[in-house]
């Protein structure tokens, strides 16, 4: 058996990779769902872009503090809770998707962003603490990369057909009832899922955030891996809402073109997934930086690339990069931190993911707007090789860390 199917014979991950899994696909499906809905009543692209910063911005900002508050108690009863509300909020908003109204849609999809990224913190911590003690946090990880990658693109598929054929109500109902049905398979599976850390008698929560960013900031590998990360989505996301015009103007390609530019980042990210799957026993350390210098190199060679060919064989650099970038940083963290731990950092890793990108978005929209998109490749690409840089100044992960 390979040590990556080993990793679903541990107790209690199966579930908490398929709550996981399931969380991804119901976040991306309902978000663009949403949106199809809010554009399609408002006709605006500035109400679009409220529900997505009411959706995924400000709960980032909120999840680190909720997370703080909750990684203490039952994995058995605050998971279930946190789905079963998401469950309802989005029952929620396919009730008063027929009776529009945009404030109330943006309260329930802030509601919903703050459940999701809070839920994925506590599960990453919860997976930490099943898989270390087996010895396959790296390679549950890499299970977890792979299904994560396809559902990130499955879902948006999955609501432009579900959409298209029965109406976004059907999209949102359908999405509602993943959540309920996630949260009964974690009920069921209750006995499996680990147990919090002790804490400290009547510990509040603004002490546990306190202490928290405390240590994260004071941890040598922790606060130098999230700070790193955050810097590097700012300039890996910098260049998605350029991508369009980049292919289709800067090229002189067509829509199939740019179509081709994205499937071939989707290639790249599961030969990337593959890679760090049988890359047990590769340093952490090495594994990060090689894998953000290739998303480096990637915007480099975009943006100079005189042909759509030359692009799309960038385009799988980057994918590749991208595809064991995430996951190493991710596993690397969850190795150096302590257990009582793993929820917070993790969540705060997470909550960089959803926050920095709506950054990165306005900054490549700016420089292409001022001046093309091949500047904003090359603005992402030496922002990348700054963070390799001030990353391999010294190990990003102690030697006594590395599996």
């Amino acid at each position: 058996m390979s040590p990556v199917s080993r990793s679903l014979r541990v107790r209690g991950f199966p579930a908490l990779a398929t709550s996981y899994a399931i969380n991804e696909l119901g976040d991306n499906l309902g978000l663009i769902a949403l949106a199809i809905l809010v554009l399609d009543e408002t006709n605006s692209a500035l109400a679009v872009t409220a529900l997505f910063i009411a959706g995924k911005f400000i709960p980032a900002l909120i999840a680190p503090g909720l997370t703080a508050g909750l990684d203490h108690r039952r994995i058995s009863r605050v998971l279930p809770a946190l789905y079963a509300l998401e469950a309802g909020a989005f029952a929620g908003l396919a009730s008063i998707a027929d009776a529009f109204w945009l404030p109330g849609v943006a309260a329930l999809a802030f509601a919903d962003g703050l459940l999701a990224v809070t839920a994925r913190g506590l599960s990453r911590g919860a997976i930490a603490a099943v898989l270390s003690p087996a010895g396959v946090l790296r390679e549950g990880n890499a299970l977890i990369n792979v299904v994560f990658a396809v559902m990130s693109a499955a879902g948006p598929v999955l609501a432009g057909l579900i959409v298209q054929a029965w109406g976004v109500p059907t999209a949102l109902w359908l999405d509602s009832a993943s959540f309920l049905i996630i949260a009964l398979l974690l009920v069921a599976s209750a006995r499996s899922l680990p147990e919090p850390e002790p804490h400290q008698p009547g510990e509040g929560w603004r002490s546990r955030v306190r202490d928290g960013l405390a240590y994260v900031r004071d941890h040598p590998t922790a606060g130098r891996l999230i700070a790193g990360e955050s810097v590097a989505i700012l300039f890996f996301t910098l260049i998605i809402p350029i991508e369009v015009v980049y292919a289709k103007e800067t090229l002189d390609s067509t829509s199939v073109g740019f179509g081709a530019l994205i499937a071939s980042w989707g290639v790249g990210i599961l030969i990337g997934s593959a890679l760090f799957a049988r890359a047990r026993g590769r340093s952490l350390g090495m594994l990060v930086l090689v894998s953000t210098a290739a998303i480096g190199a990637s915007y480099a060679i975009m943006a100079v690339a005189p042909t759509l060919a030359i692009a799309c064989a960038a385009s799988v650099l980057g994918g590749t990069g991208n595809g064991v970038q995430w996951v190493a940083v991710m596993t690397a963290l969850q190795e150096s931190v302590e257990a009582e731990y793993q929820a917070r950092a993790a969540g705060l890793l997470e909550s960089a993911l959803a926050a920095v990108p709506g950054i990165g978005y306005l900054i490549g929209g700016g420089l292409t707007a001022a001046v093309s998109p091949r500047l904003a490749y090359a603005v992402s690409a030496v922002g990348v090789a700054v963070v390799v840089v001030i990353w391999s100044r010294r190990p990003i992960v102690p030697e006594r860390v590395t599996v």
